[in-house]
């Protein structure tokens, strides 16, 4: 793990300030009817996931929703490539975040043998026009992708082992990722060579240390997007009216859920 790992007590501080301003961009989208797509990308255990959480945490579900795809069904694997992911592009006022995305093609079927050398070609020319057109379309695009140390990796997939809380992000594929390091990476140059466009750039998140990677992200994330601050509606609570003679019937005591925190009860 790097050495100057970034204090608790500074992220924290730091990233809450950056959540407020997440909050403050997702009224702009939502007012404007913008829609916006951040793709998250990298190696296995690089960290995007936790970054994910982090940037959607205060979010409105309603509005910005993560796109995690599982693998393609039978019926996916004969359609247009791009298909399955053009259905979970946002409408107006809607943010996307993809924990992988399109992009899965470039990656782990390349490496993995899961497409042929014909559909990975193929890939690589149709991704820079697919990208194009959600770019002339309106579609603000923006591509992370988080890079992390071999060394780190590792470490990170010791941890998850050892973590029965954890234990379940961590498959079989994701440990064959370490005995296939420089396919990897050779696949990963390659798609950056033909992907990283004018239209649609990747930006590189060095996430050795986490804590960094989410502040680093999140503010150029920002600084991206031409939010302003959108006036909020004036609310007020109202006050309670008077009862008007209602009593709440009595409760079925095997309707309750037991208190195991020894807490007093209440009604």
């Amino acid at each position: 793990m790097t050495a100057d790992r970034m204090p608790r007590r500074q992220y924290e501080k730091q990233l809450l300030e950056l959540q407020a301003e997440l909050v403050k961009m997702q009224e702009w989208v939502k007012a404007e009817g913008r829609r916006l797509v951040v793709v998250f990308e990298g190696r296995d255990a690089a960290g995007k996931g936790g970054t994910i959480k982090r940037v959607s945490e205060y979010l409105n579900p309603r509005v910005a929703r993560i796109v995690a795809l599982p693998a393609p069904t039978e019926r996916e694997r004969t359609q247009w490539y791009f298909q399955r992911y053009v259905e979970h592009l946002p409408a107006a006022g809607h943010i996307a975040l993809f924990d992988r995305s399109w992009y899965n093609r470039a990656g782990v079927e390349r490496v993995m043998g899961f497409c042929t050398p014909d559909e990975y070609t193929r890939f690589l020319h149709q991704c820079p026009i697919f990208e194009r057109l959600l770019v002339e379309d309106g579609i603000l695009l923006r591509k992370y992708w988080f890079s992390v140390s071999d060394k780190e990796q590792e470490r990170r997939f010791r941890d998850r082992l050892e973590d029965p809380l954890r234990r379940w992000k961590l498959s079989e594929m994701d440990l064959e990722s370490i005995t296939r390091w420089e396919e990897y990476s050779r696949a990963k140059d390659e798609m950056m060579v033909h992907t990283h466009i004018a239209e649609a750039p990747w930006h590189e998140v060095e996430s050795e240390d986490k804590r960094r990677a989410r502040i680093n992200m999140i503010s150029h994330l920002l600084s991206s997007v031409p939010y302003q601050d959108v006036k909020q509606s004036e609310l007020k609570i109202p006050e309670r009216p008077k009862s008007t003679g209602y009593r709440r019937p009595a409760r079925h005591v095997d309707m309750r859920v037991p208190d195991v925190t020894g807490a007093e009860k209440r009604d």
